[in-house]
């Protein structure tokens, strides 16, 4: 448990994560996602219970050797600005007893272009794999990614996953928090939801879309009000909900579905004003719990 004043941040929090899996906190802003990953890097003590990482548990005689086996990138890494890449790695590389070769590491992020380039220089992107390279010169075997791709264009996301992919292929272990529900499907063995400070589901990525039982989820803004209880006793419709002046259906059965929400619809004398269908996700799961969506903060 972690508490800032009247806030609870980590609520009683139970999860385990296995050697050599990538798993992933998912969840919108404030959820407790960085201050559960902050306790478990030593830079947060919980207020109750307690965190082990590597068979040791912060506080108790072993700090050192455990900041030699993991790396961490943070949220918001700060880096020096006038420094060079690769001064930058060279100085991370510096404070550990061993680990990658500098220029190795550089190569790994796909930055050797721009070894002498200033910090300050760099794109986003760019600067995002630099802060990859400083957690990964020291070789860890636990890999922290906080929000790792926040704010990057589709290009450098792709690539920062594929990085994450080849740490997790040699062997590593990675935590990674996001709130992209693509990420979390993408890299992740497992994934925990995350609510207020709370985990309401923990599951692999498809045995959660899974437990949706939806074959696809139907959106669509009507010109006027439907019953809800109406939309969910459509044939081949598992559940209906309404947010925001959208209205999802679960369907089990597309083909009897749609034909039956236009009927309906037609009864009514509603008109439609869009409709839109796609495979279930794990933003669909968290939909169903909280009644909002990842984004929605």
């Amino acid at each position: 448990m972690k508490r800032f004043g009247e806030v609870t941040a980590v609520a009683h929090l139970d999860l385990e994560v296995q050697r050599g899996e990538c798993f992933a906190l998912l969840g919108p802003n404030g959820a407790g996602k960085t201050t559960t990953v902050e306790i478990l890097e030593g830079l947060q003590r919980q207020d109750a219970g307690s965190a082990e990482l590597l068979g040791h548990r912060w506080g108790e005689g072993h700090d050192l050797e455990l900041r030699q086996r993991i790396g961490v990138q943070l949220q918001d890494t700060q880096l020096g600005e006038r420094l060079t890449v690769f001064e930058t790695v060279r100085l991370f590389r510096s404070f550990y007893a061993r680990g990658r070769e500098v220029n190795e590491t550089i190569a790994l992020v796909g930055l050797t272009e721009k070894r002498h380039a200033r910090v300050g220089k760099l794109s986003g992107g760019q600067k995002q794999r630099l802060a990859l390279a400083c957690a990964l010169v020291a070789q860890p075997e636990i890999l922290f990614l906080d929000e790792p791709t926040t704010g990057l264009d589709p290009q450098a996301r792709l690539q920062i996953w594929g990085l994450v992919e080849r740490f997790r292929s040699e062997g590593g272990t990675v935590l990674l928090t996001t709130h992209y529900m693509e990420e979390a499907a993408r890299l992740a063995d497992r994934v925990a939801i995350m609510d207020h400070g709370r985990i309401i589901a923990l599951d692999t990525p498809a045995h959660l879309v899974a437990s949706l039982g939806a074959e696809q989820i139907v959106e669509f803004e009507a010109a006027g009000p439907l019953p809800l209880e109406r939309l969910a006793a459509l044939p081949g419709v598992r559940a209906a909900t309404r947010r925001n002046g959208t209205s999802t259906l679960e369907v089990a059965a597309i083909g009897e579905a749609l034909p039956a929400l236009l009927a309906e619809l037609q009864r009514f004398g509603v008109g439609i004003e869009s409709l839109r269908t796609h495979q279930p996700t794990l933003e669909d799961v968290f939909i169903r719990l909280t009644g909002r969506a990842l984004r929605d903060g």
